[in-house]
C-alpha cells in the first residue's frame, strides 16, 4: 500500500481492516484534497474559492437507514425503536468485510481528528472516506489535531465513509442500498450508499449521545451556543433548519459552536471543529457571518448557479432546499478558539412550528422546560431529511431524537439538574409561522426573532408583565424592543381567530398525545409543564 501526505506514526489501516487499499492520502491539506476534488471532476471552484460538490442522490439525512448493533454494550441501554434499529453483530461484521472488500484496490483518503473541546472527554477518531471531499468535510467539522497529535494518533473509534458501495438487505440486515451504522463494541461506524456528508458527523454525535451521560456525567446537547463579552453564555436547541446556526452567528457575541455541545460540571463545550450551515436564500445582508465565510477552503454542497457556472445562486433550490455549506468554526471572526464556556444563563427552545399558533417567544418555568424539551416539538423543513419536501409538524424528542441511543427522560433529568442548579432561565422560540399554518401565514421575520433572542438576553423581557397563554400555559411578553406588540400575541395575526382557537386546541391534543409514550419514565413534574387542556369543546 502506498501512503502519501502526512503519515502518522502509527499509520496502519489494519486495525480497521483497509490494508488492502492500493494508496491512502492521510492528512492531506485542503489544497490538495480541493485539487484532488477537481481533478477528478468531482467539483468546482465558486467565484468565492469554495469548493462546490453535489452529494447524489441523498441530499439529507436518512434516519430509516441508520442502525446500531445490538450486543452486550448496547442490548439493556439503548432506547430501542423506529429511531434506534438493531443490526445484529453479524450483519455489521458482513457489512464492514464487503466495505473492505470494496474499498481494495482503490486510493482513499485518511483523516486523524477528534471530537470534544473538553480534553477530558475528547475523543480521538480516524476516519477513511473513499472521496477527497469528504475528507474535507471531515477536515472542516472534526476538531484539527496538531501536527505532534497526527504522528501520535491512536484511534479510539474508526469511521469508513463510501459512499459507492451499494448494501443489501439480505445479506447486511438494513433496509437499503444507503445504511449509517454503528458498533459500540468495535468502535466503527459505517457509512456507505450515501455522499451526504452530514450522515459522517451525526454518526460520531450518537457516539457522544451515548458515551458522554454515562462514562462523564456529562449532558450531550443538539444545540448551539455563543458568549458575550462578559462570558454570558446562551444555547439554542433546535433541529436543522429552525436557525441554530443562523441566531448564533451574532456579530455582538462569540461563537463557541453551531451544532452539537456538552455540558459539564464546569460549562459547556463544542464537540466539532467547524460549522454547517445551510445556505438557502443566504445573503449577505440577512446572514454576513455565514456568507463571507463561505471561501477558500469551505466546501459547498448542491447549491446552484448563476448562467457564469461560478456565482452561487443561493436561491435555487433545483437540487434540493437543503444546500449547506461546512467551513472551520475560526472562518467566524472572534469565534471561541478553545471551544469552551462556561454555564449558560440562558437556553432557548427553537422550534419551527408549522401551524403558527405558538407564541414567537415566551418564558419557560423548570417543568414547562422539561415537558417542551422531551416534546421537541418542530417541523421538519423542507430537504434536511430525505422524502421531506415540505414542512412536516413533529416531535422530535431533545431537539434531536434521531442521535439519541438513549431515553429522552434521561437527559431531560440531566438538563433538569443543570437548570436548577445554575438558575438557567428557560425561552421556548417559534422561529416557523405567524399569521397562519404553512402555506397560509408567514415565515417569521429573523430580524424579530433576533430582536426577541437579543431582549431576552438583556434581560429586557419582564417577567412581571407578561401575560399567560390560555391554551398553553406559556408567560408571553407583552412588548419587546424592535417587534410590534401584535406579532407578539399569535392569535393577533389571524384574520379567523376561531380558526386560530381551533387550530390551536389541536397542537395541544398532539403535544399531550405525543408526551404519552413517555409516561412510563418521565415524572410528575416533566408532565405538569405541558398544556394547560387537553380537550375543550
Amino acid at each position: 500500500m502506498k501512503h502519501v501526505g502526512n503519515t502518522p506514526f502509527r499509520a496502519s489501516l489494519e486495525a480497521i481492516g483497509l490494508e488492502g487499499v492500493a494508496c491512502a492520502h492521510w492528512n492531506l491539506p485542503p489544497s490538495k484534497l480541493i485539487l484532488q476534488t477537481l481533478l477528478r471532476g468531482e467539483g468546482v471552484l465558486a467565484d468565492s474559492g469554495a469548493l462546490s460538490i453535489k452529494t447524489g442522490k441523498f441530499t439529507g439525512r436518512s434516519p430509516k437507514d441508520r442502525f446500531i448493533v445490538d450486543d452486550g454494550k448496547t442490548t439493556s441501554r439503548v432506547d430501542w425503536g423506529d429511531i434506534n434499529q438493531k443490526m445484529t453483530p453479524d450483519h455489521f461484521g458482513t457489512l464492514l468485510a464487503d466495505v473492505q472488500e470494496y474499498m481494495e484496490g482503490k486510493s482513499v483518503y485518511v483523516r486523524d481528528a477528534a471530537v470534544g473541546a473538553d480534553p477530558n472527554t475528547s475523543i480521538n477518531v480516524r476516519v477513511i472516506t473513499e472521496k477527497s471531499w469528504s475528507n474535507l468535510f471531515v477536515h472542516n467539522m472534526f476538531l484539527r489535531l496538531d501536527a505532534e497529535a497526527v504522528w501520535l494518533a491512536d484511534p479510539a473509534w474508526h469511521i469508513v465513509c463510501a459512499p459507492g458501495f451499494q448494501a443489501n438487505p439480505d445479506i447486511h440486515g438494513c433496509r437499503q442500498g444507503n445504511v449509517s451504522a454503528i458498533d459500540f463494541t468495535r468502535k466503527i461506524i459505517v457509512v456507505a450508499g450515501s455522499g451526504y456528508t452530514g450522515e459522517i458527523k451525526k454518526g460520531m454525535f450518537s457516539v457522544m449521545n451515548f458515551e458522554l451521560p454515562e462514562v462523564h456525567n456529562v449532558l450531550p446537547m443538539h444545540c448551539s451556543s455563543n458568549v458575550n463579552a462578559d462570558g454570558d453564555v446562551a444555547v439554542f436547541f433546535g433541529l436543522s433548519g429552525t436557525g441554530k446556526t443562523t441566531l448564533s452567528s451574532d456579530p455582538n457575541r462569540s461563537l463557541i459552536g453551531d451544532d452539537e455541545h456538552g455540558w459539564t460540571n464546569d460549562g459547556v463545550f463544542n464537540m466539532e471543529g467547524g460549522c454547517y450551515a445551510k445556505t438557502i436564500d443566504l445573503s449577505p445582508e440577512g446572514e454576513p457571518q455565514i456568507f463571507n465565510a463561505i471561501k477558500y477552503g469551505a466546501l459547498l454542497e448542491n447549491i446552484g448557479f448563476e448562467e457564469d457556472g461560478v456565482t452561487p445562486n443561493y436561491e435555487d433550490d433545483s437540487i434540493t432546499p437543503n444546500t449547506r455549506v461546512s467551513y472551520p468554526v475560526d472562518y467566524i471572526p472572534g469565534a471561541v478558539e478553545s471551544g469552551m464556556g462556561g454555564h449558560p444563563t440562558d437556553v432557548f427552545f427553537l422550534t419551527c412550528d408549522a401551524f403558527g399558533v405558538l407564541p414567537p417567544v415566551s418564558k419557560l418555568d423548570a417543568n414547562q422546560a422539561m415537558f417542551h424539551f422531551i416534546s421537541g416539538y418542530t417541523a421538519k423543513v423542507a430537504g434536511t431529511e430525505a422524502d421531506v419536501i415540505e414542512p412536516q409538524t413533529t416531535f422530535s424528542a431533545c431537539f434531536g431524537a434521531p442521535f439519541l441511543p438513549l431515553a429522552p427522560t434521561d437527559y431531560a433529568n440531566m438538563l433538569g439538574e443543570r437548570i436548577e442548579k445554575h438558575g438557567v432561565r428557560m425561552w421556548l422560540v417559534n422561529t416557523g409561522w405567524t399569521g397562519g399554518g404553512y402555506g397560509v401565514g408567514a415565515r417569521m421575520k429573523l430580524k424579530y426573532t433576533r430582536a426577541m433572542i437579543t431582549a431576552a438576553l438583556r434581560g429586557e423581557l419582564n417577567e412581571d408583565t407578561m401575560r399567560t397563554d390560555e391554551v398553553f400555559g406559556l408567560k408571553v411578553p407583552t412588548s419587546c424592543p424592535g417587534v410590534p406588540d401584535e406579532i407578539l400575541t399569535p392569535r393577533e395575526t389571524w384574520a379567523d381567530k376561531a380558526e386560530y382557537d381551533k387550530v390551536a386546541m389541536d397542537l395541544a391534543q398532539r403535544f399531550i398525545k405525543n408526551f404519552e409514550k413517555f409516561n412510563g419514565t418521565a415524572t410528575d413534574d416533566m408532565r405538569s409543564g405541558g398544556p394547560l387542556v387537553a380537550v375543550k369543546s
